[in-house]
């Protein structure tokens, strides 16, 4: 049994939430065997994420379970929330506790700012690149869609985090399954104006 964690604050990009989410809960329904993804946020409240969805978490920091995975999202929100301690505290602690830790986008800043990225190559957007790596102690890969260093897993920016998510599925439960997931999912990029996939129009 594997549970995710996805921690939610205002300000977190979407799609470095749902990305992921999607990944990990196509992966628990697959396997039927009681895998689950949960949300969680400092309080119980709808957040308001970086374009305007709202989402309402599972758990607040104090009555989620034990977590095998944390994921941490980037956008706008880490900006502000790197200067939250008591969210810092909450990654730090839960990071120690469980198998994995990953994030996408900015979410490195607050893996950074909560410690387990210090000393480690990561990922993170191209944008906010130069910035990260001018806070110290930190190895800003500029070259690849997620990095593993060690039990940490940083991703760039939106799609990168379900590459990461599928990279993590295959790694905890085999690299068939992953393919399992991606084909559930649809995962076949193929972006407008750069590939040559034919359209219905």
């Amino acid at each position: 049994m594997t549970t995710y964690g996805l921690l939610l604050f205002d300000g977190a990009e979407e799609l470095d939430l749902v990305g992921p989410w999607e990944v990990f809960t196509s992966s628990a329904m697959i396997r039927d065997q009681g895998d689950t993804a949960v949300l969680i946020a400092e309080r119980p409240d709808a957040v308001r994420c970086n374009k305007g969805m709202r989402v309402l978490p599972d758990h607040t920091f104090h009555d989620h379970p034990p977590l095998d995975v944390l994921l941490v999202p980037g956008g706008n929100g880490t900006r502000t929330e790197v200067s939250n301690p008591v969210l810092v505290e909450w990654i730090r602690k839960t990071s120690a506790q469980a198998s994995w830790t990953t994030s996408v986008c900015t979410g490195a800043l607050l893996l950074h700012e909560a410690g387990p990225a210090r000393g480690r190559r990561v990922a993170t957007h191209h944008a906010f690149e130069d910035a990260l790596e001018a806070r110290g102690d930190i190895t800003v890969v500029r070259d690849a869609r997620y990095v593993v260093d060690g039990e940490l897993a940083t991703s760039q920016g939106v799609s990168a985090g379900i590459d990461m998510a599928l990279w993590l599925v295959g790694r905890l439960h085999g690299r068939d399954h992953a393919r399992a997931v991606r084909r559930y999912i649809q995962y076949e990029p193929a972006p407008p104006y750069l590939a040559d996939e034919p359209v219905a129009v």
